[in-house]
């Protein structure tokens, strides 16, 4: 499978080094980084749970092909799943059926400097979410919206954050869609949705620029684990770990 954009941050030979290393980075964003325990003997074997996910070369084929995927986290995390697209194929009836299935907020991973680029600082300086993820200034797309709020302007602004030809000028600030900055490594320095999402693209050759969003039911309680893997079945949808991530980029040096 072509890995046309995705970049090696680093290669590591010894998953114990790889672990210790990436629970290094985590130290300053965590205050108990949740890697998997031990990189070596997970990638040994495949226990019965995971056996019900999807393999991240089967994930990264579903982004190349502009399908919407459910990327789940550590249970000692936030145990909750995001929808996770490419945004540069951002669609009305994607965005629809994110909506519909989510609570709602579109968030769109960039890296720092494509978000510098746009002049789209962070929310806020002094970050008081538990996990730090790092909302920047809410955006519009100015050309073809209207209020901004439909599946049709969010598609559109999810399209022109992905365009490496949008200006400053051409995004409305406050606006309905939520760019994050993503911090630079990936999954290997925090293992949240927004590097997984980031990884993901740019392991599928889109461009670093996903739209992501956390799934619930429909009584509006947030999907955990056995909710996701079920909701998945049902749309016939790709659904991976960051866990498994995280150990897919260990094994490969990426």
């Amino acid at each position: 499978m072509a890995l046309a954009r995705c970049k090696p941050v680093y290669t590591v030979q010894s998953s114990s080094i790889a672990h210790a290393l990436a629970a290094a980075t985590l130290s300053k964003y965590y205050v108990q980084p949740n890697l998997p325990p031990s990189v070596e003997s997970s990638l040994a074997a495949s226990s019965g749970l995971e056996s019900k996910f999807n393999s991240i070369p089967e994930a990264i084929e579903a982004i190349q092909k502009g399908q919407v995927i459910i990327v789940v986290d550590n249970e000692d995390r936030e145990n909750e799943g995001d929808f996770v697209w490419a945004a540069e194929e951002s669609t009305d009836e994607l965005l629809a059926f994110v909506i519909r299935y989510s609570g709602g907020v579109i968030c769109v991973p960039m890296p720092g400097e494509r978000l510098d680029t746009l002049m789209l600082p962070l929310m806020v300086t002094n970050n008081e979410d538990s996990l730090k993820t790092a909302y920047t200034i809410s955006v519009d797309y100015k050309h073809g919206t209207t209020t901004g709020i439909s599946s049709h302007d969010r598609a559109r602004t999810l399209a022109a954050l992905s365009n490496p030809a949008t200006l400053p000028t051409d995004l409305q600030r406050p606006g309905h869609v939520f760019p994050l900055r993503a911090v630079e490594g990936g999954v290997l320095k925090r293992v949240g949705h927004t590097e997984a999402s980031l990884d993901l693209c740019r392991l599928a050759g889109k461009q670093p620029c996903a739209g992501i969003s956390e799934v619930v039911l429909d009584a509006g309680g947030m999907a955990r684990r056995d909710d996701l893997l079920r909701m998945a079945k049902g749309w016939g949808m790709c659904v991976v770990t960051i866990d498994a991530l995280v150990r897919y980029r260990v094994a490969n040096g990426l």
